[in-house]
């Protein structure tokens, strides 16, 4: 027990010190620096092995698990998130742009594939986890459902984090010298309490159907996508209403779904890791000029500015996207459903795009 309550109160302190940083998932991140360096230190919480692990590290082929009711419980309350950023007003700003920008989306998702199948190539990486580990989008939901995707979640956790903090630091420099606009931060206002009461009972009814349904249809982590699927429809169709999730219970989810992935490091896991780096880093930038070249395009397209066409095409720092398009008057309601849309597509068909292609490479 005292294990536990020493890596609940050293996660505590380091989100809270991360969201002073304004970094994205601050709990996710926290928790999996905080477990990564217990488990190495020796002094992780005991738990169980899971047995349906596909790690192909011969020296790590049972990583220690949460217990897989909690995991799907927190999986659920991020899915329910993700699903209520859908908002109808939201992607209305789309307006008749919609089909080029899903099409440039599509091309994000196709980059983030090839990349990962190049990432794929190295040794100490399976095609899988290199394609989640460079999914443009949505990187907290996809460290929730790699392991059930039988992929590498502590590879796709810290190659993810490396994408979003290079995402966010380049965003304002791009935007100050090729675009000459500023960027400030944005801080959303906290959901009201009658909002996160309605957001209790959207909860219950998207985990309490979405992941049995899940199962029943061996939908793949059912725990996310099951409650993500129904709680996108109910926000789309207006069945929501105003339903916010609640801080703290995203918090906690964030903090689980982080200790998930922390608690299996090790020294040898973590040298692999580091071994990996260069290649994803390379990678990485690569995509990001990639989708850069993709904002081009939607520009010619559609019309939208330059500079709103990249903020669209970004992939990922969508708080840093949000800050520098709202800072630069730019059409903050374009931007942010396109960001949206792109979130959507990643963590609804990146997995399954993945999957296949690493398939298709095997075979």
């Amino acid at each position: 027990m005292r294990r536990w309550i020493l890596l609940a109160v050293l996660t505590a302190a380091a989100t809270h010190l991360l969201e002073l940083l304004d970094v994205d998932a601050a709990a996710l991140f926290a928790a999996l620096v905080v477990a990564g360096m217990l488990a190495i230190a020796g002094f992780a919480p005991p738990l169980r092995r899971s047995r349906d692990t596909t790690d192909d590290d011969p020296e790590d082929t049972d990583p220690p698990a949460i217990p897989r009711p909690i995991m799907h419980t927190a999986q659920g309350v991020l899915g329910v998130f993700i699903g209520t950023m859908a908002e109808p007003e939201t992607l209305s700003g789309l307006g008749s742009s919609w089909f080029p920008v899903l099409v440039i989306g599509l091309g994000t998702l196709a980059l983030s594939v090839a990349g990962g199948a190049m990432l794929g190539l190295h040794r100490l990486v399976d095609p899988l986890t290199g394609s989640l580990a460079l999914a443009a989008g949505g990187a907290s939901g996809l460290v929730a459902l790699t392991r059930e995707f039988g992929g590498d979640e502590r590879m796709v956790a810290v190659i993810q984090y490396l994408r979003v903090a290079l995402v966010t630091i380049t965003i304002p420099l791009v935007a100050s010298l090729v675009f000459d606009a500023q960027s400030t931060a944005v801080h959303e206002a906290p959901p009201s309490a009658t909002d996160q009461g309605w957001g209790l009972v959207l909860l219950a009814v998207c985990l309490g159907i979405g992941i049995p349904v899940g199962r029943l249809v061996r939908l793949p982590a059912a725990g996310l996508l099951g409650p993500m699927a129904l709680a996108t429809v109910a926000e789309l169709t207006g069945l929501a209403g105003d339903a916010a999730v609640s801080t703290i219970l995203l918090t906690v989810a964030y903090a689980i779904i982080g200790w998930q992935a922390g608690l299996g490091f090790t020294m040898d896991r973590l040298r692999a890791i580091g071994r990996v780096l260069p290649a994803a880093l390379v990678l990485i930038l690569a995509i990001g000029v990639g989708c850069a070249l993709l904002g081009v395009l939607l520009s010619v397209w559609t019309g939208e500015s330059m500079f709103d066409c990249y903020l669209a095409t970004t992939p990922g720092g969508i708080y840093a996207v949000l800050a520098a398009a709202t800072a630069a008057g730019g059409n903050v309601a374009f931007v942010v459903a396109a960001q949206i849309l792109r979130v959507l597509l990643m963590l609804f068909v990146a997995p399954f795009a993945a999957r296949a292609a690493a398939r298709r490479l095997a075979s």
